[in-house]
């Protein structure tokens, strides 16, 4: 099965989405709590700004060496991220595409559907790309979640092209 996924039709750039890099992506998200939490929009610079600012702090307080709450901290996440649950956002690759101006749907193919939805849906939608640690091989490579998690049970499986039209 290809794991590339390329997001074409009515845009300016051809996307190439490769879901088996995401997971070092700090743009993931938590799969199993993303849809029961309250979702706040983020600035992304000042969500930086401040990860650094408070990295840069605990090195002035406690030096460079790391010490064993960190050491924790790191093992927590890299547990984490071996058997957790994780998705994407779709709007930054939609946004990165440059949809042209007549464009008003994304559709889904699948290998044996094809589901439509506008842009504006499609900006919230999510992409799952693990499941307890592991890619989505036999489904996959991704699962699409409408934004409001209504078919969190039940998602978009076997997608093998995104085109805007």
């Amino acid at each position: 099965m290809n794991s590339i996924i390329i997001i074409k039709g009515k845009v300016n750039y051809q996307i190439t989405l490769d879901p088996g890099v995401w997971i070092f992506d700090d743009r993931k998200v938590d799969l199993t709590t993303y849809f029961h939490t309250e979702q706040e929009s983020k600035d992304e610079l000042e969500e930086y700004t401040k990860a650094v600012s408070k990295h840069w702090e605990r090195e002035i307080r406690e030096g460079a060496i790391y010490p064993p709450t960190l050491k924790t901290e790191r093992t927590y996440e890299k547990e984490k991220i071996l058997n957790g649950t994780f998705g994407i956002p779709f709007k930054p690759f939609l946004q990165n595409a440059e949809f042209q101006d007549d464009a008003k749907e994304v559709q889904f193919i699948t290998k044996d559907q094809k589901y439509i939805v506008s842009l504006g849906d499609a900006s919230e939608m999510i992409l799952g790309f693990s499941k307890k640690g592991k890619p989505l091989k036999e489904d996959g490579p991704i699962h699409v979640y409408y934004g409001d998690g209504s078919n969190i049970d039940s998602p978009i499986k076997h997608v093998k092209e995104i085109i805007v039209s």
